[in-house]
């Protein structure tokens, strides 16, 4: 349809924000709201709150400081002023002149330099004066006001937005079309989809500011649970129709378990005898399977998935495991071969990997057609087109959250090939709302065992001034018989285009934003606002400053290497591993320090899954509060997998956040995975959870999976009752209408196959 204010220039820049749709631009919600019915007078404001203050602009200034620009804006209400301070400001230098109104939100700080107050790095927007035409006075002073992150600089900022986004509202009064049953909206106590739309961005009087910034009004409620009721019912439907496939019935006779006791290197636990068990369910039924082994570091997945495996290649059919990266692809590969060799049948294994020449990948793609190679382990490599397998019964997928959903489809979906089972991996552990919504189309089986002999790993922080008695900890390991691990968040130099340095942000990193909503570097603090940032953190000068001091300051596993190598450690065997050498390269040092030929492994997080090392018992984790807690957590499970005592210490810099400091706390005060797991999604939000975007995660335009939890549960349940109404028994309950069911599967192919591409909807 057409929307007034929207020709082709405008167009193309909401395109490129993924704006498709007059429906995509009604579901850009405000990402806050300004109470400008009474706003903040500066007589009233105190140092420490955040606050929203309309005022006349008075001066401004941009002041040249050794670090970096500073852009100064002074606004004053009566005899009462305020300083408004931006850091890199020159883009705002001629922006502003006296006898402005402007509207700035943030938090208030004491002025050192006289009595008056300021704001560091606030929000601002120019309000409209006698020039602008009544409707954009009405939408911007007195009232509620929503501000929206910008959709293309200044020409698409907050007001423009606000007025096409009331014009659109406006041209469809009355003709929005629910999505939604009657039935539910009246039992779930749910607002009409138009009602709520025009709530959500033009709240109605009295609408509390709590209400409005927490998304627990009426109309927030309905739109969220709207948004994940269509992706958990395309989830189940996808769960749903997967069962109904034509899959492989693997039998379980006394020869397969017969071959699994032969591998086995250790009585399991009942955790792993509880998920295979599961497995061999899922495994025998004529439907694919399609199942997550979710556990923690050290609970023995890998022994669980390799027995699966087993139960595919005794059935007369190739398994295939697929991990994220080559070190972890040959890791795999070199504890099967050594497992496998206890077997009586001797089944042949292949690595394919990226970095093969050519003649090697030809001749392993060969053996994976002819059906000569029974398990294939690689990792990209695996679902190139050139990948044709002979007879594919199983799939494992290891660290499933590094591929992306989309990737594990297309490994099922090889062409020409019978549905095989498949089974996700991963050592991360989720919080059950990432699980409901990133593996939602699977069933999952948890190890929350360790297998004997584990025990519990001693974590410490030190500060970097107290490197030399870790060091000399490390050499009484060492003369111990034992070896570690030292880690650092970067391979060379500085931090710049190095994948492995995957928590590299601080959570200083949000006073980047350039605190204008019509700035076009307001994108990033706005989006970490609506991720429920805590708002005192959101723009302090001193982490500013810390950050880049320590952006400066990293050390690095080369630099390090060599200066252990001649200092602390010297008369120490020092290896060195990241991920910039080749995959031969990794495999030698991995062997050499498995065999007790390196002491000390100087490594990136490179060696954060996958390397088993059993006489390893120091973990010493360099810069530290760069490091998120999963990854913290991953990295300190590379230890403790012996008997002896494993100790794991965490060395910080000087200056750490305040969030940094919750994770390091975390980490020295529990062992629990799961806990840390939760901990971490409240602090970084679901689409930071694994360090950095994850490919697979919906993006939400109005749910947040740390907030709205209840909904999402509530949601999950009201799909599969949706589901399950339609499947088994032809028929809604009778409250339902036939139109209505059209609509809701309607609204599922049309709006969420192609937002997300997870559903298959008809």
């Amino acid at each position: 349809m057409y929307v007034r204010g929207v020709g082709p220039k405008v167009a193309e820049m909401l395109t490129a924000k993924g704006i498709l749709t007059a429906e995509d631009l009604l579901y850009h919600l405000p990402f806050r709201y300004e109470d400008r019915q009474n706003p903040r007078s500066l007589d009233e404001i105190k140092a420490g709150e955040m606050a929203s203050i309309i005022a006349e602009v008075r001066g401004s200034a941009l002041l040249r400081t050794r670090r970096a620009p500073i852009f100064e804006l002074t606004v004053g209400q009566g005899r009462f002023a305020l300083k408004c301070l931006w850091f890199n400001g020159t883009y705002l230098n001629g922006k502003f002149h006296a006898g402005q109104t402007i509207a700035v939100y943030g938090k208030v700080e004491p002025s050192r330099s006289s009595s008056n107050l300021k704001m560091i790095q606030p929000q601002f927007e120019l309000l409209p004066d006698d020039s602008d035409d009544a409707e954009t006075r009405l939408l911007e002073v007195g009232r509620i006001t929503p501000v929206y992150e910008s959709l293309g600089g200044s020409r698409l900022a907050s007001r423009w937005q606000r007025k096409t986004i009331f014009n659109l509202l406006e041209s469809v009064r009355g003709a929005v079309p629910e999505c939604l049953p009657r039935e539910m909206l009246a039992r779930l106590e749910l607002a009409e989809r138009e009602s709520a739309l025009r709530e959500v961005h033009f709240p109605r009087e009295g609408t509390t500011a709590v209400q409005l910034q927490s998304c627990a009004t009426a109309a927030h409620r309905r739109l969220i649970f709207e948004e994940l009721f269509f992706l958990e019912l395309g989830l189940e439907l996808k769960r749903r129709r997967m069962k109904e496939r034509a899959g492989i019935a693997f039998a379980t006779t006394d020869n397969v378990r017969e071959a699994i006791r032969e591998v086995l290197p250790f009585h399991p636990t009942n955790a792993q005898k509880r998920a295979l068990g599961e497995i061999v369910g899922d495994m025998r039924q004529p439907s694919p399977m399609r199942r997550l082994l979710q556990g923690d570091v050290g609970s023995g997945k890998t022994i669980v998935a390799l027995q699966a495996m087993i139960i595919a290649m005794e059935n007369g059919y190739q398994a295939a495991l697929m991990a994220p990266t080559e070190i972890l692809a040959t890791q795999h590969f070199l504890a099967a071969r050594k497992l496998l060799e206890r077997s009586s049948r001797k089944p042949r294994i292949v690595l394919l990997t990226g970095s093969l020449d050519e003649d090697r990948k030809r001749h392993t793609r060969r053996q994976i057609n002819s059906g000569e190679a029974q398990l294939i382990i690689g990792t990209h490599a695996l679902i190139e087109e050139k990948v044709e397998f002979a007879r594919l019964g199983l799939v494992v997928v290891d660290e499933q959250h590094r591929f992306g959903v989309l990737q594990r489809f297309r490994l099922m979906k090889k062409p020409n090939q019978a549905e095989p089972d498949v089974l996700v991996m991963t050592a991360t552990p989720i919080p059950r709302t990432l699980a409901l919504t990133l593996y939602g189309d699977l069933d999952v089986s948890i190890l929350d065992e360790l297998p004997p002999g584990r025990t519990p790993i001693v974590t410490r922080r030190v500060r970097d001034d107290e490197s030399g008695k870790v060091w000399e900890f490390v050499r009484k390991q060492v003369k111990q018989g034992r070896q570690a691990y030292v880690v650092y968040p970067v391979i060379e130099g500085t931090s710049d285009d190095q994948p492995e340095l995957d928590f590299s942000q601080d959570d200083a990193e949000v006073g980047k934003g350039l605190g204008s909503q019509a700035a076009d570097g307001n994108a990033e603090t706005a989006k970490r606002t609506r991720q429920g940032k805590k708002a005192g953190l959101l723009f302090p000068k001193e982490s500013i400053e810390a950050n880049a001091a320590a952006k400066s300051g990293l050390k690095s596993a080369v630099e390090m290497h060599q200066k252990l190598r001649a200092g602390p450690l010297e008369g120490l065997r020092v290896g060195l591993l990241h991920g910039r050498l080749s995959a031969d390269e990794k495999e030698v040092i991995m062997r050499r320090f498995q065999r007790g030929e390196i002491d000390v492994l100087v490594a990136t997080t490179v060696i954060e899954v996958g390397v088993d090392v059993p006489n390893a018992t120091v973990m010493v984790v360099e810069h530290a509060e760069r490091f998120g807690l999963a990854q913290l957590h991953q990295l300190r499970g590379r230890v403790g997998r012996g008997t002896a005592k494993s100790y794991c210490i965490l060395m910080t810099g000087p200056r750490i956040s305040p969030l940094g400091e919750e994770r390091l706390n975390a980490m020295v005060t529990t062992q629990d995975g799961f806990a840390l797991a939760e901990l971490d999604l409240s602090i970084r939000g679901p689409g930071e959870f694994f360090g950095t975007r994850q490919a697979g995660l919906p993006d939400f335009r109005v749910a947040n999976l740390v907030r709205d939890r209840q909904l999402l549960e509530l949601a999950k349940a009201e799909a599969a009752r949706f589901a399950n109404a339609r499947i088994t028994d032809g028929a809604l309950p009778s409250a339902v209408t036939e139109a209505e069911r059209a609509r809701v599967w309607a609204r599922l192919k049309e709006a969420w196959q192609r937002r997300y591409g997870l559903v298959e909807a008809g």
